[in-house]
């Protein structure tokens, strides 16, 4: 029996669009609409590399030797990143996960997280990801099923596509954040400074041209609805949009440079969290779960152009 590096594959379709949702990790492969590819995903016979549409929970981004501290008691996890010491994406990204439910247009999975060394509480999650002709929503929920609190946070890595035969040199990026967190070179955040007369200030839009991204934004300006948006273009105008609700409220960019070729700057990874990189060390945006309560986000793609 030959099985796929990432499971089974769930093919979601609607309105001319398709997409793909793994079994391990619980990710987005592909997500197609109007001929064109919106995400930069990956192959049914590939491993999903650099964190390619994965779910990251219960904390997504580092955080700093694996190590934090909660309710008095200090927690050590393995180091997923061992290059710079830090413990990367939580624990869930090449976990298999569950089919709850499934439809031609909808796909709901889950995953029970059960207590582990750096992680001993017991976390359901459970996602579901629905295609439709304005794009694609994706709704995860965790609930604490043990008897003591817990920490929790969670994120999303998407990668956009800059377009067939593009780079994302070649797009243009509007992102919302007015605060930019600043990094050292383990790539832990240091400070927080205003995005307003730098290279960073995507609020209006720009070329990225050669620009490196890899930082944390907050301070999201949202629309009318209540939701953060991201749209990365091409030169034609068509492109994909990333939107979030209020539960995400810092949103991590990447431009991919560390990336082997040939997909180098190829896609822009857009990735709503709940809270910041070291969050669980520091303690900023954490959701506290007592035992039996659960919390919802939602963030979605849709085409742009």
């Amino acid at each position: 029996m030959t099985v796929l590096p990432t499971g089974e594959q769930y093919r979601l379709t609607s309105a001319g669009a398709e997409a793909v949702v793994v079994q391990v990790g619980g990710g987005l492969r592909a997500y197609r609409d109007g001929g064109r590819d919106l995400v930069d995903g990956f192959g049914e016979r590939e491993m999903a590399g650099n964190a390619r549409g994965h779910v990251l929970a219960p904390w997504p981004n580092r955080l700093d030797g694996g190590r934090y501290t909660w309710d008095g008691a200090e927690h050590v996890t393995p180091l997923s990143e061992a290059e710079t010491g830090n413990a990367i994406h939580g624990l869930v990204r090449f976990a298999a996960w569950q089919l709850v439910d499934r439809s031609s247009d909808a796909v709901t999975l889950e995953h029970l997280l059960h207590p582990q060394p750096g992680y001993p509480f017991t976390l359901l999650l459970r996602i579901r990801y629905e295609l439709s002709a304005s794009g694609l929503r994706v709704e995860t929920t965790a609930t604490n099923c043990g008897d003591v609190p817990l920490p929790y946070g969670e994120g999303h890595h998407p990668y956009l596509a800059a377009g067939a035969g593009l780079h994302v040199d070649d797009c243009t990026l509007t992102a919302p954040g007015a605060t930019r967190l600043e990094t050292d070179q383990r790539a832990l955040p240091v400070g927080a400074v205003p995005v307003a007369g730098t290279p960073y200030d995507l609020r209006d839009g720009r070329v990225i041209g050669d620009l490196l991204i890899d930082h944390c934004f907050t301070d999201l300006a949202r629309d009318d609805d209540g939701l953060a948006r991201v749209h990365l273009a091409g030169p034609d105008g068509r492109g994909a949009t990333v939107w979030m609700d209020g539960a995400y409220e810092y949103l991590q960019l990447f431009t991919g440079d560390v990336v082997p070729e040939p997909r180098r700057r190829r896609g822009l990874a857009v990735e709503p969290m709940t809270c910041p990189p070291n969050a669980l060390a520091s303690g900023e945006g954490v959701r506290r779960l007592e035992p039996g309560e659960s919390t919802t986000a939602v963030w979605g793609i849709a085409p742009l152009g």
